[in-house]
């Protein structure tokens, strides 16, 4: 195997999203070359533009549902027809919520559109690839912290069922064609160019409720009880490299996130608290631990794979909350024009 931490030419599909963008600024600061390949559909023209002047950066709008646009985007570049080294997948459909009602676009975009990524890598030689799967795959498992050997579970979720078939997928690959993978089981991200999931929603509710002089009440789709981890974004981008850089197998498997968990109530009381709003807010909560369809009233990942490594998550839950919570407030752009109610 090469060693990896000499990479020097990547894809980010998804680059110009929440994460990928952060992997984006993360490796240029490494002197790597980066290609951003994004179709634009929730990702930011913002979140890259201060890199647009960077003679190592350069994007393509493509999607990877389009085989031929994304064979093309994966090609050699420059005079002396360099290779890209390894492409990070990070382009993916994480409505997980709603899924349930669009489940086939959850398949095109996280089952196929993976299929797409790895025919375009093996069309031009590109034989590693980095893999941003979800805690979500292991449903609703008996084991607490989730180990990633834990017994492979009914899934619940359109979302982790995609992501099981992108991991299954990518497995064969490597057996078939001598790829290499770093597959990443994450938990829920948090942090700055953080544009959909729990503490957006809820931030989003109470933005919407105030423009419009409604009194202010942040509405759970649980009872408030279930258990969550997240990590922040920071966390997550130096976790991927460590494990890239320190891991040599063909197909390496990776839980990310902490040694923690918060009850959800508790992470809507700390969001309030962060935008002082906390002798205003009312609290609706539901009947149940599941907010949704396949909403796992308790993640908690086994982290210890990695930490053996040497890595450590550096930033709690609750400071990356208030980070969230920061970035959202100065940034109110990032809220548009729908409101969400995923919690």
């Amino acid at each position: 195997m090469q060693d990896n931490t000499h990479v020097k030419n990547v894809i980010i599909t998804g680059g110009a999203g929440f994460i990928g963008s952060h992997m984006a600024d993360f490796l240029l600061a490494k002197g790597v070359r980066v290609k951003v390949v994004d179709n634009f559909s929730t990702g930011k023209m913002r979140f890259i533009e201060h890199n647009l002047q960077n003679p190592m950066f350069s994007y393509e709008t493509a999607d990877i549902k389009d085989q031929e646009a994304l064979t093309k985007a994966f090609c050699t570049w420059g005079v002396e027809k360099q290779h890209y080294d390894i492409v990070f997948h990070f382009a993916a459909n994480a409505d997980v919520k709603g899924n349930v009602t669009n489940p086939t676009k959850c398949l095109h975009e996280n089952g196929i559109g993976t299929s797409n990524v790895l025919e375009a890598m093996r069309a031009n030689n590109i034989k590693k690839i980095v893999f941003s799967s979800t805690g979500s795959i292991y449903g609703e498992p008996e084991v607490f912290p989730t180990p990633e050997d834990a017994p492979f579970p009914i899934q619940t979720s359109m979302y982790g069922a995609s992501k099981a078939y992108g991991e299954g997928l990518i497995s064969a690959y490597c057996e078939a064609y001598g790829m290499q993978s770093w597959i990443y089981r994450f938990v829920s991200i948090l942090g700055e160019r953080y544009t959909h999931g729990v503490v957006f929603s809820f931030y989003q509710q109470l933005m919407l409720q105030q423009q419009n002089n409604e009194s202010l009440q942040m509405i759970f789709l649980s009872d408030g009880t279930p258990r969550k981890s997240f990590l922040y974004v920071g966390d997550c981008i130096s976790g991927i490299w460590h494990g890239v850089t320190h891991a040599n197998n063909n197909v390496n498997i990776f839980n990310l996130g902490t040694d923690e968990e918060i009850v959800v109530r508790e992470l809507g009381e700390i969001l309030v608290h962060e935008l002082r709003l906390q002798d205003n807010v009312t609290y609706q909560f539901g009947k149940t631990q599941r907010g949704w369809i396949g909403d796992s009233p308790f993640i908690r990942l086994d982290i210890r794979k990695l930490q053996s490594l040497g890595w450590q998550p550096r930033c709690s839950i609750r400071d990356a909350i208030k980070k969230t919570a920061h970035y959202l407030r100065d940034n109110s752009w990032v809220l548009g024009e729908k409101y969400f109610r995923d919690t």
